[in-house]
């Protein structure tokens, strides 16, 4: 049999794209009648018959993929050469054809030789096209499976070239990457696999090969910093039809029991995939949602959540979702910052720019699930300048409990005034708009939310609160990418946001060094960045995230890893007295109502006396210093 794909080939120069890919075509040696798959696949990235014909390259079928318009079939070697560099299988792709060739089928398999890259900067795929075969034998032995236990995959995960790695030739003893590429496309094996990223909403997991490797207490592998990106991360999709067995929804802290095998290949969701034609049987660990410590009566407890993309055009659903987790798993803070407030008709792109029917509804369904009818302050953007999902016109807004605090209004805050730090009658700070936006005419606001500052008075004591959202990492090189180490070029904009911040912060404690001042949000960083060295760095904010164990410091899931991007800051007297939590309540749970954990902080605000604020540390905490931060 035969059959003959019509994937055009793209010259190597031509520009590629994240929607589409590109096939690499580069000058290569003339083609070898008939190469074994390890010759195809070369001691490099990219094949040394790249853009060249092969004929009758021999191999058993091990998996085909009949699903979506990227189908195909892959076939392996069962005489390997024994070298580690030389992946033995190869995919056979066939368009939106449906190959008929089966697990078993010992194969002559004729075509061009390319290298797919499914975006920029991206791993390429070594594939034939055009392709051609024959059924030699039919209940071939498929080739054992490599399996990966604990010591299997390098720990270190990637070389540190500086720059591209597509020409370097592999060490798979010594890097993940390479370990990875050298078994592009062969019959992979994991057992009793710990999952460590939930499932997807296009049905993937994460597991990792490595029990123990930076685990959470709740069974999640902890991104700790840049030189450790958890080398044993796997993504798990499926090749089984989900009428024959449907994709499990894990959680982190769940399990693949016994076998999953499958062919491995490469995708520019993740990197590096296993394509399940074994699945294992999905074990529900029961990972319990986290629920907020009660706050103590003499207490400001203030919160922030992204919400993700909440519109007044969302399901009730989602609502509900969200407001059982400020009024259950957080328990109903005094103030709440929210990250991720859609305008009225959400991605309508027409010019509206309020969002008042979004936050209505959404203080209506805290009251319904048990919570307190809060109020709340936000500032319309500019139509179409703040980032996020175009026509969506994305802010920061307060929720707040009139029962417990007070939010000071001065007229003047809109979408481009900036506020300032000023000295009021008494002595003491005060904002010269509240609510405001910090410099919203900067340019390193330019397609990004501004920050939004609101005055609260606690008991009689004065609380500043800028609620944050940082640009996206969107454009950054990803961590399986061909540029190593990768580049992080969304930095730049972030470090010249937190400088602004880092400055308004500064000025309001210049006016009143016992101001008490939250810097809060949506980050879009880790505590090891350099953006948030910029704002706590040489005297500056406190983070409470810091007085978590090591294996906690998390609040987002991405890729298998679990990360901080939020942080609650505080100015180093308020944070002396702060009681901190991670809420986690979603990042880890494949029925998430949004992709990232709220987290809360419990204070009691300086006075600015300080005989007032000793007494108070000698009685409400016993003049131990911090309180329990987790």
């Amino acid at each position: 049999m035969a059959f003959s794909n019509t994937r055009p080939l793209i010259p190597a120069v031509a520009t590629t794209l994240l929607t589409c890919g590109t096939v690499v075509v580069p000058a290569s040696p003339a083609a070898a009648e008939t190469p074994r798959v390890h010759a195809v696949q070369g001691l490099t990235r990219h094949s040394p018959y790249t853009g060249q014909d092969v004929a009758d390259v021999p191999g058993v079928v091990t998996a085909v993929d009949q699903f979506g318009s990227a189908r195909g079939f892959w076939f392996q070697d069962p005489d390997p050469d024994g070298d580690p560099r030389t992946s033995e299988a190869l995919f056979v792709f066939t368009g939106s054809a449906t190959p008929d060739v089966g697990p078993g089928d010992d194969v002559r398999v004729s075509g061009t030789v390319t290298e797919y890259s499914p975006g920029d900067g991206l791993q390429t795929i070594t594939q034939l096209t055009d392709a051609r075969w024959t059924v030699v034998e039919t209940g071939a032995e498929v080739p054992a499976a490599v399996v990966l236990d604990s010591d299997t995959v390098p720990t270190t995960y990637a070389p540190d070239h500086n720059g591209d790695i597509n020409q370097l030739e592999l060490r798979p003893e010594d890097y993940a990457l390479d370990f990875w590429e050298a078994h592009e496309h062969m019959v992979l094996r994991i057992d009793d696999a710990p999952v460590v990223g939930p499932t997807d909403p296009y049905n993937a997991l994460w597991v990792t090969t490595k029990e123990t490797q930076n685990r959470s207490p709740r069974g999640g592998t902890v991104y700790g910093g840049y030189d450790d990106p958890n080398s044993g991360r796997l993504k798990i999709a499926s090749l089984i039809p989900f009428s024959e067995q449907p994709f499990p929804k894990a959680n982190v802290g769940d399990a693949l029991a016994g076998t999953t095998e499958g062919p491995l290949y490469y995708s520019r969701f993740g990197g590096y995939l296993l394509r399940a034609t074994t699945l294992g049987r999905h074990v529900d660990n029961a990972l319990p949602r986290g629920v907020a410590d009660d706050h103590r009566d003499w207490e400001l407890s203030a919160a922030t959540y992204n919400v993700e993309n909440l519109s007044a055009t969302d399901t009730q659903e989602k609502f509900d979702g969200l407001a059982r987790g400020v009024a259950v798993n957080l328990g109903s803070p005094d103030i709440v910052a929210l990250e991720e407030i859609q305008d009225n008709n959400g991605t309508v792109d027409d010019g509206t720019v309020a969002a008042d029917e979004t936050l209505d509804r959404f203080v209506a369904a805290i009251k319904d699930a048990g919570g307190p009818t809060y109020e709340w302050r936000q500032i319309n953007p500019e139509d179409g300048t703040d980032g996020g999902q175009p026509g969506g016109n994305i802010r920061n807004a307060f929720l707040f409990n009139p029962a417990r605090v007070s939010f000071v209004d001065r007229d003047g805050g809109d979408a481009t005034t900036p506020v300032a730090a000023v000295e009021g009658p008494d002595g003491r700070a005060r904002l010269s708009v509240s609510p405001g936006r910090i410099a919203p005419g900067d340019d390193a606001w330019q397609r990004s939310r501004k920050p939004l500052v609101g005055e609260f008075a606690f008991e009689g004591r004065t609380v500043f609160v800028v609620a944050n959202h940082f640009s996206s990492k969107r454009g950054d090189q990803p961590l399986h990418g061909l540029h190593q180490p990768p580049e992080r070029t969304s930095e730049v904009q972030r470090h010249a946001q937190a400088e602004l911040v880092r400055a308004f912060t500064d000025d309001l404690t210049a006016v009143d060094p016992a101001a008490n001042v939250m810097v809060v949000g949506d980050l879009n960083d880790f505590q090891f960045s350099r953006t948030l060295e910029i704002l706590t760095a040489d005297g500056g904010l406190d983070n409470p995230l810091l007085g978590l164990p090591e294996d906690e410091r998390y609040n987002y899931v991405y890729d298998g890893n679990s990360q901080a991007l939020d942080h609650m800051l505080l100015t180093p007297a308020a944070g002396e007295r702060a009681r901190y939590e991670v809420v986690r309540a979603n990042a880890e749970f494949y029925d998430q109502v949004s992709d990232h954990d709220p987290q809360v902080v419990r204070f009691r605000p300086l006075t600015g006396d300080a005989s007032v604020d000793h007494r108070e540390d000698r009685k409400y905490y016993s003049g131990a210093g911090r309180p329990n931060r987790g």
